[in-house]
């Protein structure tokens, strides 16, 4: 009986912050650069910490693809279009794995921490840890895949090539942005772990 319960709440909170994660993709991404800022990572590693790389899994995977629909109806930016347009399949599946890898990764960093009782440390190397591995993955991606197509925005903004590129220009301030925000909310998330767990 009691593993039912455990079950059900699990599914609705998981539900809650998919809801949390549609919303804030959906219609608080901020436009800056070449790209958006999301706050979509908070509850990503919240869900990560409260239900484990399973959780933050699932909720990353509504995240990319949350952001592979905005690719597809060109609601995402110019950039992200065009990198539509030159592969397809490959953006859809960076969107979508970006999102599920940082999630997983966010609650297997956290796990082994709140077993030994420290969880003011594994909810800043998880928090830490989302913005990285989601930029990471689309770095590489851009790397691998894009890199014709990213040498020619290089050139077209004038720069040498296309890491000095990447790094200052398509991802910087974004990246810097949306890290700050993840460690700076730890506090909140962490309140709010606590209430959840009471309440459970």
């Amino acid at each position: 009986m009691k593993t039912n319960k455990t079950n059900v709440q699990r599914l609705v909170g998981l539900a809650i912050l998919a809801a949390l994660v549609i919303v804030l993709q959906t219609f608080v991404s901020i436009p800056l650069g070449m790209f958006t800022i999301t706050l979509t990572l908070v509850p990503i590693m919240l869900g990560a910490i409260l239900f484990g790389p399973s959780g933050g899994a699932f909720l990353g995977a509504v995240f990319g693809v949350v952001v592979g629909i905005q690719v597809v109806t060109g609601a995402a930016g110019i950039y992200s279009t065009l990198m539509f347009e030159y592969l397809p399949f490959v953006t859809i599946l960076i969107c979508i794995l970006k999102g599920t890898v940082a999630g997983f990764v966010a609650g297997l960093i956290y796990k082994p921490f709140a077993k030994t009782g420290k969880k003011f440390l594994g909810t800043i190397l998880s928090a830490v840890s989302c913005p990285i591995v989601n930029t990471g993955i689309f770095v590489l991606g851009l790397a691998f895949f894009y890199g014709t197509l990213v040498n020619s925005w290089a050139l077209d903004q004038g720069y040498a090539n296309a890491f000095t590129f990447i790094m200052f220009f398509m991802i910087g301030l974004n990246f810097v942005v949306e890290f700050a925000v993840n460690v700076l909310l730890i506090p909140v998330v962490l309140r709010v772990i606590d209430i959840v767990k009471k309440r459970f």
